[in-house]
């Protein structure tokens, strides 16, 4: 959530925020009505609170009338106090519902728009012209079907539409990558972390993916627990309630995980393989930093995507994502797209948060500089989206017959395989 002291001071800028997201800007006036309510209210059962103890104090001391008199001031006072109590906690409750919706604060560098309104920021890595190389390349599902790797069909068979299994030298390519990723972010000074994958309410909601991106989320009714679409939320979540002290930061995590997404609002898309499914397996990058080291701290983050990437020799573009895109948490967000031959154009590989203090408001996480205690920032970014990445890699390193080049940064994982070879022709 944002900081209601600047809400109040300079409302215009979060007014151009919401209307910059595409989302409602009547919530700032809403806010600022319940907020001033809130506080009104505050003053007024204050206020009444005192005259009741100046009264309590008078009460024993009177006699006869007087005392009588006094008696049924108190009871007056009683009911308007209670009543100025409850007037408070609704305004407050208001105020805090309203809050929860609003989106964080969108950086002034970010493109304004819709979903193809972003801007490309640099390219890297060719893109092959297979043409020239006197073949048409097979995506990614053929490829995985010829190597032994990937089979949807039992998938669904088994769990239904957009699940899969990796089998045989797929499911060592998942492992392949999961630990080269960890290795690189072990070597960049993250702890590894091996995270829930149920999470309390408190924990989505404090992240903020019981907003907009609910509609994704799958909700175990029976035990009141969410399943996470990211590690990112148990990662944000896990110094949820706490003050750490300012000498530790920053604090750097890469957790792995299964995640889970219902895409509800995918109907029709990417239903062909494992581009877009429901499980996964996912190596986040997280940070907990001082604000003023966020927008720092997240070209780190990218520059650790952009080696990732470049380490497994795929073509891709830095992408400065719209502001109606982004997500509510998010001030700021960078995409790493790679080239997917077979249709033709770039897709999400990574994506990097600077979340400011939104998340860390929500969750109560803070930390203690000097005399001061005051929210931290947080940053998510995600190093290795599985069943992407085996997309790009397969369908980028493919050969003529089927075969696929394994770059050298996943030999060492792989047993030394220089070439992944079919096994079915």
């Amino acid at each position: 959530m944002i900081d209601l002291r600047l809400l109040r001071e300079d409302p215009d800028r979060v007014r151009a925020s919401q209307r910059a997201r595409g989302e409602d800007v009547a919530l700032v006036d809403s806010l600022l009505s319940a907020d001033e309510r809130r506080r009104s209210s505050g003053v007024r059962f204050d206020e009444l609170r005192a005259e009741q103890r100046q009264l309590g104090k008078l009460i024993p001391k009177a006699t006869g009338d007087e005392k009588a008199e006094l008696l049924k001031k108190a009871g007056q006072l009683a009911a308007d106090v209670k009543a100025a109590d409850a007037e408070r906690d609704a305004a407050d409750a208001e105020t805090k519902e309203l809050l929860l919706r609003l989106g964080n604060l969108v950086h002034p560098d970010v493109p304004v728009g819709g979903e193809e309104d972003f801007v490309t920021l640099e390219t890297h890595g060719t893109i092959r012209d297979f043409g020239a190389e006197g073949f048409e390349p097979k995506d990614h599902l053929e490829l995985g079907t010829l190597l032994g790797a990937i089979d949807v069909e039992r998938g669904a068979k088994v769990s239904g539409s957009r699940f899969y299994f990796l089998t045989g030298i797929g499911a060592l390519l998942e492992l392949a990558l999961v630990n080269a990723a960890i290795a690189q972010a072990t070597a960049a000074g993250f702890t590894p972390m091996l995270t829930p994958a149920l999470v309390r309410p408190q924990s989505m909601a404090g992240t903020g993916f019981l907003g907009q991106a609910a509609q994704d989320v799958y909700r175990l009714d029976a035990d009141d627990l969410y399943l996470v679409g990211t590690s990112e939320v148990p990662l944000a979540a896990y110094h949820m309630d706490e003050i750490l002290d300012a000498d530790r930061l920053p604090l750097r995590y890469a957790g792995f995980s299964p995640c889970f997404r219902r895409e509800a609002g995918s109907h029709g898309k990417d239903t062909r393989g494992i581009f877009r499914v429901h499980q996964f397996d996912k190596v986040e990058m997280f940070s907990y930093v001082a604000p003023e080291d966020s927008q720092a701290e997240h070209q780190r983050l990218l520059q650790w995507e952009k080696e990732w990437l470049t380490s497994l020799e795929l073509p891709f573009r830095v992408i400065d994502v719209a502001t109606g895109d982004l997500g509510s948490s998010a001030a700021r967000k960078f995409d790493c797209e790679a080239w997917i031959p077979t249709q033709g154009k770039y897709r999400e590989l990574t994506s990097t948060s600077d979340c400011t203090e939104f998340q860390s408001r929500r969750l109560s996480i803070r930390f203690r500089d000097g005399k001061q205690v005051k929210p931290l920032a947080t940053l998510n970014g995600t190093l290795c989206a599985v069943p992407r990445t085996i997309v790009a890699i397969l369908e980028n390193h493919q050969q003529a017959d089927g075969s696929v080049y394994v770059p050298p940064v996943l030999r060492p994982y792989l047993g030394g395989r220089e070439v992944l070879e079919p096994v079915a022709k």
